[in-house]
């Protein structure tokens, strides 16, 4: 099926696509709030939201930054699944005002079941918008990515009912459950796009062989992982959770040993996407090595996953689909390769140097908000900007 004709879109390019507004207002948000974060921890006075800074903290990353970023690659992507022009115009402006409500709600003086429903609005919203091509068109392929985006909902729920009614345990359970459904997302995603981007980007047009058996058994088992936080046994060190992070540690080396090929380390582009999900698989490795009874520090091993692996590949992901999507040749300037490298900088700093002195996380920080300034004096023109090639998106 045809798109709609370039007449027919939104006047304004940034309305055009999903991508466009939520990667620009994500990034934004996120060096924002980071900012803001890092400042708490220096002392500085903020702003005092319901539940207290660490819970908005916790929360806004996961389901601000990380969550706005999803909802524009998966509403841009189903357009190319199923042919049906993806959601532009007033009805996107919609969304995204829903999700720019979502974040100054914290600091607004709302009553908290108001507040629920603003913040637990978005994702709903955002799956219903995928499902309909998806089961307009009967992608069967893509329907676990549905279910997976309902099921980041519902954690986020969970997280909303605990701060509403002051229960830690509802919070902490909601929040880590939906962090390895993000990172179950990042699991079905990365296996479709990164050995599919390092073959075009090493200009190999052949398809990389199909490997269904090892897709299912990493979705299966990273699926296993949220049901075990939402439900408390993921709460202490199990021995059976050892078996199962040390089993996806085992698949997602697996899979990076396989989408190897030594010319990657020459494309920014390529080595971004790799460095990041062997970030995923060292996170895992640090998860089985704490439920064996290793000494251990579990928020170092977090911040592996939240850092390392969802930022950065959330990271290398946005660089990339912008330059696909509006037209433009997949090459990056030496500044975003610095952004790349700069992520990196900042997740071996907040998982390696916090071991060795207290200014660990403050550099991590530094380096964090330099990768993302550095990614928005580069994209923001892209992102507001038409397709260089005049075609519609």
């Amino acid at each position: 099926m045809l798109l709609q004709p370039t007449a027919s879109r939104p006047r304004q390019a940034v309305w055009s696509l999903s991508f466009r507004p939520f990667f620009l207002g994500g990034s934004l948000f996120a060096l924002t709030a980071l900012l803001l974060w890092a400042g708490v921890l220096a002392g500085a006075p903020a702003p005092a939201p319901p539940g207290g800074m660490l819970a908005w903290h916790r929360h806004e990353m996961l389901f601000g930054f990380a969550a706005a970023i999803i909802a524009g690659f998966l509403l841009t992507a189903v357009q190319n699944w199923s042919g049906i022009p993806g959601l532009s115009g007033r009805a996107l402006q919609g969304l995204f005002l829903l999700w720019l409500l979502g974040r100054v709600s914290w600091f607004m003086p709302l009553p908290g079941s108001l507040l629920v429903l603003v913040e637990g609005s978005f994702l709903p919203l955002v799956a219903l918008s995928l499902a309909r091509p998806v089961l307009q068109r009967r992608l069967r392929n893509n329907y676990p990515i549905v279910v997976l985006v309902l099921l980041i909902a519902a954690c986020q729920w969970l997280t909303l009912a605990g701060w509403l009614h002051q229960d830690e345990l509802w919070q902490r359970r909601g929040i880590f459950a939906g962090l390895w459904l993000v990172t179950a997302m990042m699991t079905v995603l990365g296996g479709r796009v990164i050995p599919f981007f390092t073959r075009r980007g090493l200009g190999q047009l052949d398809a990389a062989p199909a490997r269904p058996w090892l897709d299912r058994a990493c979705l299966l088992l990273s699926v296993a992982v949220p049901l075990a936080f939402a439900t408390g046994l993921a709460d202490t060190p199990q021995a059976s959770l050892a078996v199962l992070f040390f089993a996806l540690f085992a698949l997602h080396a697996t899979r990076l040993v396989l989408w190897h090929d030594r010319g990657l380390w020459r494309v920014p582009l390529l080595w971004s996407l790799h460095l990041a999900y062997a970030w995923l698989a060292l996170a895992c490795l640090g998860m089985a090595l704490w439920h064996s009874g290793v000494a251990l520090n579990p928020s170092l091993v977090t911040h592996a996953l939240t850092v390392g692996a969802m930022t950065g590949l959330i990271l290398a992901m946005m660089a990339r689909v912008s330059l696909g999507h509006t037209g433009r040749p997949l090459q990056v300037p030496t500044s975003i390769a610095w952004a790349f490298a700069l992520m990196q900088l900042a997740t071996l700093a907040r998982v390696i140097l916090p071991l060795f002195t207290s200014l660990g996380v403050s550099v991590s920080a530094l380096c964090w908000s330099l990768a993302l300034l550095l990614f928005l004096r580069h994209y923001l023109p892209i992102l507001l900007r038409p397709r260089a090639d005049g075609m519609p998106g």
